[in-house]
């Protein structure tokens, strides 16, 4: 049977097929528990939430399904050291943006002050939450902190970019290791080296770590469908994770304009950029991501960016200007046929055996 595979049983799921935990309020319980509940993983990006959040989610989680399913923290979530940037720095960022905020008659911010990292704490409030599994972007977990998910029995997830991160991976133990090519939307999570010098293909991704490391492997990014989860099987994986086709459908958390994006002719154009929130991520293409792009050098760096141009988000939402907005997406937009998460991942389910023919 094609779905009974080392990712399979290891997560304790009948169908290798993870959905790709978003943050920035794009998951939901509701797409969680769906892809759960078939068989699949649900996934929940938690870094923008605080402990008691945390613990909050996880017993709605609980209630929707009694299926496992992932929550995901960043390990790494400030790019600069404690202190604040230079009022130079700030005025350079400001002047970049400005042109938006007036053409959409918004202030302009003030300059967004650092907080200390929530790793530890949303790490403890996990620990109490006990879900399945835990997976984590943008670092490696302490051995310390590893160890006392293990005790809980949560399994363990980390994501590699790079060969050599996912070296790093199997030798922290992990259970499950998602090799995330930069087809992928949404950020790029390196951590041993820059995002832009870790641009390796999904495909090209997952042969190399099949090769090199004996930790179950799931392919991540530009797979939306059986004819990629089949690919990605062929060349070595033992699951996918699907990000991209499950945000485009009604279940997720992202807006109405933002899925009808994603089934749209605009989807056809992703870039990488930093202009969002200080962090190299895909999303589609938009008058804000052309107009300064190339001027990465000039942003405010992750998460002080991202803060600064909330406001800016939020009036050109009110105002319907989502060209001033990059909305995430990856480079699999454009084959994306379902508008249903249940519809989906029994289209793929059903569908897969003929591929492996």
């Amino acid at each position: 049977m094609w779905n009974q595979t080392n990712v399979s049983r290891v997560l304790g799921i009948e169908y290798p097929i993870l959905q790709g935990p978003f943050g920035g309020n794009l998951s939901s319980v509701k797409l969680v528990s769906t892809v759960s509940n078939l068989g699949g993983m649900g996934g929940y990006g938690a870094y923008m939430l605080a402990p008691d959040e945390i613990v909050a989610l996880d017993k709605e989680l609980k209630q929707a399904t009694t299926k496992p399913y992932n929550i995901n923290l960043w390990v790494s979530d400030s790019d600069f050291p404690a202190g604040e940037v230079s009022d130079a720095q700030f005025e350079k960022a400001a002047a970049l943006v400005k042109p938006f905020f007036d053409e959409l008659g918004a202030p302009l911010p003030a300059k967004p002050k650092a907080y200390p990292s929530r790793f530890e704490n949303q790490v403890e409030a996990l620990l109490t939450a006990k879900p399945a599994v835990f997976s984590f972007i943008f670092g490696l977990p302490s051995q310390t902190i590893l160890e006392d998910f293990r005790k809980k029995g949560i399994k363990l997830i980390g994501n590699a970019t790079t060969l050599d991160e996912a070296i790093a991976l199997d030798n922290a133990g992990v259970d499950v290791i998602i090799a995330s090519g930069f087809e992928a939307g949404g950020h790029r999570p390196s951590f041993l080296e820059s995002p832009e010098a870790s641009l390796t293909g999904t495909f090209v991704l997952v042969q190399q770590i099949r090769e090199k490391v004996k930790t179950p492997v799931v392919a991540a990014g530009g797979i939306a469908d059986a004819r990629g989860v089949a690919a990605a099987f062929a060349l070595g994986a033992d699951g996918v994770q699907i990000g991209t086709a499950f945000l485009a459908t009604e279940e997720s958390g992202a807006s109405a304009y933002h899925r009808n994006l994603l089934h749209s002719d605009a989807a056809r154009y992703t870039t990488l950029t930093k202009v969002s929130t200080g962090r190299l991520g895909r999303g589609i293409r938009s008058r804000y991501t052309e107009t300064i792009a190339g001027r990465n050098d000039e942003l405010l760096p992750f998460p002080l960016q991202n803060q600064f141009i909330v406001p800016l988000r939020k009036a050109a939402t009110e105002q319907q200007q989502y060209d001033l907005i990059m909305f995430w997406g990856g480079q699999i937009a454009p084959v994306l046929k379902h508008t249903s998460a249940k519809k989906l991942f029994e289209t793929i389910v059903e569908e897969v055996p003929a591929f492996l023919k």
